[in-house]
C-alpha cells in the first residue's frame, strides 16, 4: 500500500460558513416556502379549508351508471342544490373504503338537522368485474348511508380521468386480487363546482371535515 505524503499546504478559497448559519438559512427558506404556500392557498380560497381547495371555477364532471338498486343513475353535479362527497373504491377493500364510508356517515350525522338532507355520499366502484349493484347495496348500507354506483369499462376509465383518479388491479399471492386506487374524497358544491378534496388520512378529524362541509353548504346556491 502506498502511503500518501503529508502536506502542510494551507488551503485557500472562501471561508466555510458556520453550521449554525447554514441551519438558520435553511429554517428561513422553509419558512418562506410555507408562507408562499399559505398565500397561494388563501388566494384560491379565502376560507381556511382543512382539505385542499380547488380554484372556484373548477366544474365537476357528470357521469352515468347503475345504482345499488339496479336502477339507471345519472350524477348531475349540484342537482337539487345538494353537496356531494364523492370517492372511488371497491367492496373488497380491507380498510380505507369502509372507513371512508364510516367517517363520512359521521360527518353527515354531525351536521345540523336542517342541512343533512343536502349532503350526500357517492361511492363509484373501481372494480366493476366483482362489484355488482347487489353487492354494492349490501356494502354501502352496512357501513353507512351512501349511494354505490356501478360503471362498466371503458366508461369508468373516463370518469376516473375526469377526476384525476388512478386505479389498478394488484395480484395477491394465494388470494383474490386487490385494487390499488386514489384514496381522495372530492367535495362538490350545490352549483356543481369542485370545492376541495380530503386525503384519506384527514377524514378521522371529523369535526374539521364537518366545518368544511358546513361552509360549502352555507356558500352554495
Amino acid at each position: 500500500m502506498t502511503e500518501l505524503p503529508v502536506t502542510s499546504e494551507i488551503q485557500t478559497g472562501p471561508a466555510r460558513r458556520p453550521w449554525y448559519v447554514s441551519a438558520l438559512l435553511a429554517v428561513v427558506a422553509v419558512g418562506l416556502l410555507l408562507g408562499a404556500a399559505w398565500v397561494f392557498a388563501r388566494l384560491k380560497s379565502p376560507y381556511p379549508f382543512y382539505g385542499t381547495a380547488y380554484n372556484g371555477n373548477t366544474a365537476a364532471a357528470g357521469f352515468k351508471g347503475t345504482d345499488q338498486d339496479g336502477k339507471p343513475y345519472a350524477f348531475v353535479p349540484g342537482q337539487g342544490g345538494k353537496v356531494t362527497a364523492l370517492f372511488f373504491g371497491f367492496t373488497h377493500c380491507p380498510n380505507i373504503c369502509p372507513l371512508t364510508l364510516a367517517y363520512l356517515d359521521k360527518v353527515k350525522a354531525a351536521l345540523p338537522e336542517g342541512e343533512r338532507e343536502r349532503f350526500q355520499t357517492v361511492l363509484v366502484s373501481v372494480d366493476p368485474a366483482r362489484d355488482t349493484p347487489e353487492r354494492l347495496k349490501a356494502y354501502v348500507e352496512y357501513f353507512g348511508k351512501a349511494s354505490g354506483i356501478y360503471i362498466p369499462e371503458p366508461a369508468l376509465s373516463q370518469v376516473a380521468r375526469d377526476y384525476g383518479v388512478g386505479y389498478q388491479r394488484a395480484e395477491v399471492k394465494g388470494a383474490d386480487y386487490q385494487m390499488n386506487h386514489t384514496t381522495a374524497t372530492y367535495l362538490i358544491d350545490g352549483s356543481g363546482k369542485l370545492r376541495l378534496l380530503w386525503d384519506y388520512t384527514q377524514l378521522p378529524q371529523v369535526d374539521r371535515v364537518v366545518a368544511d362541509v358546513q361552509h360549502v353548504l352555507e356558500t352554495s346556491p
